[in-house]
């Protein structure tokens, strides 16, 4: 980490009456990184020097992650993309690119859809929104077979205590195991990230984003409501050899945005584009972000 770090700077941000830790690098329009699960900010570190050579770069730990606050709620949707708008608030911003992985990804395509005036660009790496996963998880045994940790996730307590009993090898076979190119997860990469989860608190606050993301009042209140369209310039890399997320996830994308899309499949590369693909990656955001600039 050290090379790469030299200009990196660690902050706490205060956002939606919690702390989110973050790293920064560069001046200019902001870009917001958001990670995913089992992630913490760490898995955009071949991003941010590469985008912070023009842009602002903030990359959050998500709401209970690594050296963000780790409170006992706001683990749904809304809550998360709130922790968002307010960072984004904070940091003297009135709108950002904002860039997503995983869960990551879920929480910028409901910030797209729910809150569009704090939006320039929307970029989505190997994520769909919420209420689509679902679906297709509800339709497809295809992706019920690669979310079935999602499902075994909603058991009280049991996953919390299974993890923690064997936490580096859950957080190697997740990594490395679910990767094409599986070189970028050293045996010194996965221990800073089996180091992160094993934070108190960190582990249970991880499970809750699944555990609230089936909650039936969740769904509740978003029955037969029609997600506004997202009004972004939207661009999605997707890994075409996601173990985790069906390709079939990316069909039909297009029809919820009002803006110009863009799909590109990244091929020989799973689920971690951001760290398999890094160098492919960092030359589409920077196409793509750059045109506003």
């Amino acid at each position: 980490m050290t090379a790469l770090s030299a200009e990196w700077q660690h902050h706490f941000i205060e956002t939606n009456k919690i702390r989110l830790h973050c790293v920064t690098q560069g001046q200019g329009d902001l870009v917001v990184l958001l990670h995913g699960f089992p992630e913490f900010w760490y898995s955009w570190r071949f991003q941010i020097p590469a985008l912070a050579r023009y842009f602002k770069v903030v990359v959050p730990d998500l709401r209970g992650y690594n050296d963000s606050d780790k409170p006992a709620n706001g683990y749904d949707l809304d809550t998360l993309t709130a922790d968002v708008r307010g960072l984004i608030e904070n940091l003297g911003y009135t709108r950002a690119h904002v860039v997503g992985h995983d869960w990551g990804g879920s929480i910028a395509w409901n910030l797209a859809q729910k809150f569009p005036q704090y939006l320039n660009r929307l970029a989505i790496l190997n994520a769909a929104p919420a209420q689509k996963l679902v679906q297709e998880m509800a339709s497809n045994l295809d992706q019920l077979r690669r979310s079935w940790y999602m499902l075994a996730f909603q058991v009280p307590g049991l996953p919390e205590w299974w993890i923690q009993q064997n936490l580096k090898e859950f957080v190697k076979n997740v990594l490395q195991g679910q990767a094409i190119r599986k070189g970028v997860f050293t045996s010194e990469n996965t221990e800073i990230y089996q180091s992160a989860l094993a934070k108190p608190g960190a582990l249970s606050a991880a499970l809750n984003y699944y555990r609230q993301m089936f909650s039936p009042w969740n769904w509740i209140k978003e029955f037969g409501r029609t997600p506004n369209p997202i009004t972004a310039p939207t661009l999605v890399l997707w890994g075409e050899e996601d173990a985790l997320l069906s390709q079939t996830l990316t069909k039909n994308l297009e029809q919820l945005v009002q803006a110009p899309y863009e799909l590109k499949i990244i091929p020989h590369c799973g689920h971690w584009i951001q760290q398999e693909a890094p160098q492919t990656v960092n030359r589409e955001l920077l196409t793509f972000l750059r045109q506003s600039s």
